[in-house]
């Protein structure tokens, strides 16, 4: 999730990490075993004069599947879920907006699961996931092709979106 964001105008940072969960300062591994709560997330710092709050779930929107409960395309585990985290009722109210937008779209035939939650402490990742597709880039694009997740987004919002 944090290509889509990295690099574009008003973008500060995007740090992978962890959040939703119950337990301080997480690793990947317990992460993963899907018994700490935790939602593998980025955290995105922003400048709303440049690239205002819409503008992120509009994005967000178009890199994920909203209609699958179970994860994301080859992870799976509550760990992969989607989900978009509010710091204030304002975020809330316009995420909550661009949900029932898309459900009403009609873009997708099932309905929209990507829960809008309130916002819990981020722990961010260790620095081998920091930036990954920039590290790993040959891994990154082979999963992002094979997995399935490129070409969903391009069914579901042209080429111009996947990223």
């Amino acid at each position: 999730m944090v290509k889509p964001f990295d690099e574009q105008p008003g973008i500060i940072s995007v740090i992978s990490g962890y959040t939703g969960g119950t337990l301080e300062n997480p690793t990947y591994q317990q992460v993963c075993s899907d018994t700490t709560g935790h939602y593998e997330a980025v955290q995105i710092t922003y400048d709303p004069n440049v690239f205002p709050y819409e503008k992120l779930l509009e994005l967000f929107w178009q890199q994920i599947d909203p209609t699958d409960p179970g994860g994301q395309f080859y992870d799976r585990g509550q760990s992969y879920q989607t989900a978009i985290f509010y710091h204030n009722e304002t975020q809330k109210t316009l995420a909550e907006a661009s949900k029932l937008r898309l459900q009403n779209s009609g873009r997708f035939s099932k309905p929209i699961v990507t829960p809008i939650l309130p916002a819990k402490p981020f722990y961010p990742a260790e620095d081998y996931h920091q930036h990954y597709y920039k590290k790993n880039r040959a891994h990154y694009e082979s999963y992002h092709e094979g997995s399935g997740r490129s070409g969903f987004i391009e069914r579901h919002w042209g080429k111009q979106y996947e990223k």
